[in-house]
């Protein structure tokens, strides 16, 4: 079972690729949603409103589920397919790539387009700090303050991470634990007599 993916921590510093006086500006932004996706396209748009083209590709969802590749007026996959491709290389999802064009005058044919929007890509990786993370099941526990301390126990052996805590008379607390291990170490969680677990999601 994969519980792990990776994703990139912050944005990437600007990468600059030029062939034949076109000059490709590369990005790379962690993003969870295509309102930020948007949002990042449209701030390019506008810290480079007298570029020719604004080519992207993202993935999003820990399960790689959702992508998309725009060649933005480019030729067919010659800008988007070769940037989602350094994603894929890079096996990142959350992440978008934008690779902003100037024309420089000189056609580059659809093999230097490729080329050229997957160098600023790459380039744009190259710079960003991608950490992998794993895939955890969160779920959120009740019990009376007098069972803290065997709650706390079970915790502590079994690196359970605590995410929220609520500590008056009944306790809550949600907890993650890492999705191949979920079953076997919330059970003992579960065993606790007087612990009641309530709904869990990843």
């Amino acid at each position: 079972m994969k519980d792990t993916y990776k994703t990139i921590t912050s944005p990437s510093p600007e990468a600059l690729f030029k062939d034949r006086n076109s000059k490709f500006y590369g990005y790379a932004f962690p993003v969870e949603d295509e309102d930020q996706i948007k949002e990042h396209i449209e701030d390019l748009k506008k810290q480079h409103h007298q570029a020719r083209h604004w080519c992207y590709a993202w993935v999003l969802g820990k399960d790689y589920s959702r992508y998309r590749a725009n060649d933005d007026g480019e030729p067919s996959n010659s800008a988007g397919a070769p940037i989602y491709g350094q994603l894929q290389a890079y096996e990142l999802t959350n992440t978008l790539i934008v690779v902003v064009r100037y024309f420089g005058g000189t056609k580059l044919g659809v093999g230097g387009l490729i080329n050229a929007y997957r160098s600023a890509a790459q380039l744009a990786l190259e710079e960003a700090s991608i950490e992998e993370k794993t895939i955890d099941v969160i779920f959120t526990i009740t019990f009376e303050y007098a069972l803290m301390n065997k709650v706390m126990r079970v915790i502590k052996e079994q690196n359970i991470r605590i995410i929220g805590q609520k500590s008056e008379l009944a306790c809550e607390y949600t907890l993650a634990i890492r999705k191949k291990d979920f079953e076997q170490k919330s059970v003992l969680v579960k065993n606790i007599y007087g612990v009641k677990v309530n709904k869990k999601d990843t």
